[in-house]
């Protein structure tokens, strides 16, 4: 049955997240007044969560609070296509490689050791190619860690239309995000971490983070808002939040599976512009996603976009033209959310006074916020590390335009964007355009 109301599949599938406890004796209830602790984190999805995990393993007498102004999970953390990849939106010229490689065999290691089920496989990530002009730009730059599949090679992983060949890396789990969730929040509250949900910042500082219910004074603050960030004072051109959608599919049979392929759960998508991305999930559907939503000008957060009728109805033809054989199953879950881009495109960790910020993965989270977290534990301890020296530790992106010019540019990136796409597709020839704009859009 098609579930209108869930926030997301994965919400939907782990009850405790996706409903606000009210209970004043839960340490996940509201802040109902001012407190001074050591270090108080901005945001209770996978930043807050992991810097959270590190900070407490290293030091376990501190006091550490997470304010959060919906639920654990409730922004992309709980509602992305569930990709932990080696790889970041921008890669910083390859420098960034290696360490992302480990933070996926990190991520790993943790989910062992703590014991958290959250469907993690291993099955790598295809990169197919479905015209000439993809097979141009894919074999261009293929990244570090990739390898060209022939035609044949492709299709045996994943079984889509007009596959010409495909870039592969083994370096890529699926999960079910919201587990990952769960298990992180039961880790750091088990640690000592208190949880305060249902509490929203108003302005964050590098000593205070103010709320309307209480002030709270700490030694080092974390703002890991992501998305969200425009919506604090003082950082509305920081970070804006593009809207990405996604469905899920009712659990598919053998006869489909057969078909299809994706035996060992790859992540899928394909090399358009306009970003695809796909997985099994471990109960056999699959979650399919696209961001072909409209920006909201002044980085409005609107759930009517996450519930487009339109663009979702786009994201499921997409999924037919790849599975002719998926146009008359029933899709059970459809939603959206909002991922943080920086003006450079370039995820970043940064330091100023008392205040530590990370994040503007441009939808490459999953893996990334682990980095992150672990990069964070050893500014605030104030270790130089090997993460410390990470080319990403530096100031964030200059900020932003004023409106209307940051949406009248958004939206002509997005319309030369998508015409690439079409033109791509009928004549196969690289649309030399689309990379220009690609490449002024991160600088």
């Amino acid at each position: 049955m098609y579930n209108s109301d869930a926030p997301s599949l994965w919400l939907d599938q782990v009850e405790d997240l996706s409903t606000r406890r009210d209970d004043a004796k839960s340490s996940r209830s509201p802040l109902t007044e001012s407190i001074t602790v050591d270090i108080a984190i901005v945001g209770a999805g996978y930043t807050g969560l992991w810097s959270a995990y590190y900070l407490a393993k290293r030091l376990p007498e501190a006091s550490i609070v997470i304010i959060e102004s919906r639920t654990a999970g409730f922004g992309a953390s709980g509602r992305n296509g569930g990709w932990c990849i080696a790889e970041l939106a921008t890669d910083y010229d390859g420098a960034m490689y290696h360490p992302m490689v480990q933070t996926v065999d990190e991520i790993e290691r943790v989910i062992v050791d703590e014991g958290i089920d959250c469907d993690f496989t291993r099955g790598g990530e295809i990169h197919l190619a479905r015209n000439s002009a993809q097979v141009t730009r894919l074999q261009d730059n293929l990244g570090p860690g990739y390898q060209w599949l022939s035609p044949v090679e492709a299709h045996e992983i994943c079984g889509a239309t007009s596959v010409l060949g495909g870039a592969y890396t083994p370096h890529t789990a699926a999960l079910h995000p919201a587990k990952l969730v769960q298990g992180l929040l039961a880790a750091v509250q088990a640690q000592g971490t208190r949880v305060y949900e249902g509490t929203r910042a108003q302005e964050v500082g590098s000593t205070t983070v103010v709320t309307a219910t209480g002030t709270v004074t700490a030694d080092h603050v974390v703002l890991a808002t992501e998305g969200y960030t425009a919506q604090l004072s003082g950082h509305g051109r920081d970070l804006i939040p593009f809207y990405s959608l996604m469905i899920a599919t009712e659990p598919l049979g053998p006869e489909i599976w057969d078909e299809i392929g994706l035996a060992h759960r790859p992540t899928f998508t394909d090399g358009r512009y306009r970003v695809i991305y796909g997985q099994r999930t471990a109960d056999d559907r699959i979650a399919f996603g696209g961001r072909a939503a409209p920006y909201a000008m002044g980085s409005k957060i609107n759930p009517a976009i996450e519930n487009d009728i339109n663009t979702h109805e786009e994201i499921r033809q997409t999924l037919v033209d790849l599975f002719p054989l998926l146009s008359d199953v029933a899709i059970t879950h459809r939603w959206g959310g909002v991922l943080g881009v920086p003006r450079n495109w370039k995820p970043s960790v940064s330091k100023h006074e008392g205040l530590y910020r990370a994040g503007g993965y441009v939808g490459e989270g999953v893996a990334a916020t682990n980095l992150a977290g672990r990069t964070i534990a050893d500014l605030i301890i104030g270790e130089s590390t090997e993460l410390t020296r990470l080319p990403w530790v530096r100031q964030p992106s200059r900020r932003w335009p004023i409106e209307p010019f940051r949406w009248a540019g958004i939206m002509l990136g997005a319309e030369l964007f998508e015409r690439a796409d079409r033109r791509e597709m009928k004549t196969g020839r690289v649309a030399k355009e689309a990379g220009l704009v690609w490449s002024f859009l991160r600088r």
